[in-house]
């Protein structure tokens, strides 16, 4: 039997009476729906959709998905399912320019697109929600913390005529503040579970079956650990002199240290660091590293610990180079670096036995959580006949590991779903929502902690058929304790969603039907540099009645108006600016562009975010206030910055000035460009540039004076001037 619907196409979607019920509900009221991995949570979204753009005629249907695949994915279903013009269904991606989606905008009744696009569009007020009739949220577990979905919720609940939210997820969560949370920012009002369990669910669920296989870390692998383990207590020791934890026990959380080490910054932060606040810091990084170590070590193997070894060479901090010195450590990494392409973890031989009794007519997806993992594991089942494993990682380049574009992601799920490939080992990127159709067999290469993650790496099986998942498991480790955490966090779980539906209030909000208001008549615009989209500054400017335009600028961050630039620095950035010495060239060049130029320095205090000493952050301050005569301001959060930014912009609107972008950037005058040139010198700022050239009379004369001619310079020291000389006359690249 198949859905009847005026806007559903003949024979495309089968009836089924849970999904049915489910859009009865959810038409009434913003809605939650919770349920397993293929159950058809897309369907329910589609018919939906049908309903409200019968209903409301001339609406629009919003999907908004995390990834690029899965927004294609969902455009797809609804050019599939819908009596829908084709070219009324689009992708709204970042591949697609925002002048194209302005276009499209305007003629389509169905858009699918990424939380990105949807926010920097708002944001830029490209178009209105105001004739969205349904917005769909896709794996609405992610809508916590800054996500986007929050911030389109909430601009979608203001600004549409007839409001409607539909939020979907297999997996909200095992914590019911999560959960609660998740609803409030959705402005959910009604919630729909359904479970395995359920008799109308029932018939469209297949088993899974789940096998644990433990294999037992070979002696080497415990003598590492061991070396490891020591040296991290010594450090944990000196935590415990110092009042920091109350056991020095290496079986410490890294959640737990983590904690430790936020407290400890916020501290240092708040009340400026005394010499024991920045041991106890340094002694914390080290334990981390060393119990991330041990967790690579216990469920990984020595090659991926070895990289890591690698990467923490290259690390510039105090605590890695004390860790490297560290004689119990370089004894690990020694050990390491010796076994690594010889003694492989017993997991890995687990695995290739497992797959040598798998049919080799089926597909199998192997979960890891590293790409060091993923790339070994390829390796090792490429030599098992039949297997033909491919690696499956995200965009990201990480170093010499370059990432998978998006094309190549499609092509080689492609490539699987044919049949060319018959074993996908993925990183993460695959747990959520892609369309991988008929697997066989799910390994799990280690346990995980979170439940999240979990259902949905299960519910890449059992979707046509009984399932099969594997968790492979080092006795007496961390995958242990990972796989015990994500079990009882799933127990909770089920337990909240059985509250929800054995009647427990749902969260609600006290939503009023909101007149429909031009939010934009009153509003003013300012220019930012597209780079700044990623902070909640735009979104908060927004809620003040300031649109944000985005471009490529330059020179400053926010343009306010044809005299007002204003760069914005946190804390952090702006040390770092002073180290790598942009900050000078910036703030010349704001000078250079803007009579009214503003420097904002946010959030933190600058004296404690970095080992930088105080007299070097006082020495730029002060050049910036006298050398430059910028303005600086400090604020204490994005909020407050983007206040500040609405006051300054709405008083030049009210002056009569508009904002633009200078055509050029003002060109310095031959004096500004000797300064610049000379102050690039080593331990020369502007001033010091200046008496140079008072003293020497040219660039040239700079250039060519000697160490004793250099020495007669105020402030100029004979090893500042032997830096000078050395950079001046040194051969380049030697």
């Amino acid at each position: 039997m198949f859905i009847s619907h005026p806007l559903v196409k003949k024979d495309a979607i089968q009836s089924r009476l849970y999904q049915e019920v489910i859009v009865s509900s959810a038409s009434k009221a913003n809605t939650l729906v919770v349920a397993p991995t293929a159950l058809g949570k897309t369907v329910i979204a589609v018919l939906l959709a049908a309903h409200r753009l019968l209903r409301y005629r001339g609406s629009k249907v919003l999907m908004i998905s995390t990834t690029r695949p899965l927004v294609s994915q969902h455009a797809r279903s609804f050019r599939g399912f819908l009596k829908v013009d084709e070219g009324e269904v689009n992708v709204f991606t970042g591949q697609t320019p925002p002048e194209k989606r302005v276009e499209l905008w305007e003629k389509s009744r169905v858009v699918c697109a990424t939380p990105q696009v949807m926010e920097n569009d708002i944001i830029s007020a490209r178009y209105s929600l105001e004739d969205v009739s349904l917005i769909v949220f896709d794996e609405a577990h992610r809508t916590t913390g800054d996500y986007p979905y929050s911030f389109i919720a909430k601009k979608y609940m203001e600004s549409a005529t007839h409001p409607l939210i539909l939020a979907l997820t297999a997996s909200p969560g095992g914590d019911e503040g999560r959960i609660k949370e998740v609803c409030k920012n959705l402005y959910i009002e009604n919630i729909e579970v359904r479970t395995e369990a359920d008799p109308d669910v029932r018939p469209y669920v297949r088993d899974t079956e789940i096998e644990w296989v433990k294999v037992d870390l070979p002696e080497e692998f415990l003598r590492i650990k061991t070396l490891l383990e020591s040296a991290a207590r010594e450090r944990l020791e000196n935590l415990k002199h110092l009042g920091l934890v109350r056991s020095a026990s290496p079986d410490i959380s890294k959640k737990d240290l983590l904690k430790l080490r936020g407290a400890l910054q916020k501290e240092i932060a708040e009340e400026g660091g005394a010499g024991e606040l920045y041991t106890g810091l340094s002694h914390v990084a080290a334990v981390i590293n060393l119990t991330h170590a041990v967790e690579l070590l216990e469920t990984q193997g020595l090659e991926t610990l070895d990289a890591y070894f690698g990467r923490l060479k290259k690390q510039g901090s105090k605590a890695a180079k004390g860790l490297i010195k560290d004689p119990k450590v370089r004894g690990a990494m020694e050990m390491t670096a010796e076994l690594a392409s010889s003694l492989h973890h017993p997991k890995l031989e687990a695995l290739v036995e497992l797959i040598k009794k798998a049919p080799k007519d089926g597909r199998v997806m192997v979960f890891t959580q590293y790409r060091d993992s993923a790339r070994k594991i390829v390796e090792a089942l490429e030599d098992v006949p039949g297997a033909r494993p491919v690696r499956f990682v995200g965009q990201a380049s990480r170093e010499k590991d370059k990432g998978l574009t998006q094309k190549q992601q499609l092509d080689i799920l492609d490539r699987f779903r044919a049949g060319e490939f018959n074993i996908l080992v993925a990183t993460s990127v695959a747990e959520e929502g892609l369309d991988i159709p008929k697997v066989d067999l799910v390994v799990f290469y280690e346990p995980i902690p979170s439940e999240i993650r979990a259902i949905q790496r299960r519910g890449r099986t059992g979707r046509h058929a009984t399932g099969r998942v594997v968790v492979l498991m080092a006795k007496k480790t961390r995958d242990e304790g990972f796989y015990w955490s994500s079990f009882h966090k799933e127990r909770r779980m089920r337990k909240v969603l059985e509250g929800l539906k054995e009647g427990r209030p749902a969260p609600r909000l006290d939503l009023k039907q909101k007149e429909i208001r031009d939010f934009y008549r009153d509003s003013i615009e300012v220019i930012v540099d597209s780079r700044e989209l990623a902070s909640s500054v735009v979104r908060e400017l927004l809620d003040l009645g300031v649109i944000s335009k985005p471009k490529k600028l330059d020179v400053a961050d926010y343009i306010l108006s044809d005299r007002v630039g204003v760069e914005r620095k946190t804390a952090a950035d702006f040390v770092s600016s002073i180290m790598d010495k942009r900050l000078m060239e910036q703030a010349m060049a704001l000078k250079r562009s803007f009579s009214r130029p503003l420097l904002i320095i946010e959030g933190g205090d600058i004296y404690s975010v970095r080992n930088v000493h105080p007299n070097a952050i006082r020495g730029a301050l002060a050049s910036l206030l006298v050398d430059y005569g910028l303005p600086l301001v400090f604020t204490n959060d994005e909020k407050e910055t983007a206040q500040l930014l609405a006051a300054i912009a709405r008083r030049e609107r009210e002056e009569g000035r508009e904002v633009q972008i200078r055509g050029e950037k003002f060109a310095p005058s031959l004096r500004e460009q000797q300064e610049f040139i000379v102050a690039g010198l080593p331990k020369v700022n502007t001033v010091i540039a200046r008496r140079l050239l008072e003293e020497f009379g040219t660039v040239e004369g700079v250039f060519t004076a000697e160490e004793e001619e250099l020495q007669k310079v105020e402030k100029i020291g004979k090893k500042i001037a032997e830096e000078i000389r050395k950079v001046l006359t040194s051969r380049y690249g030697d």
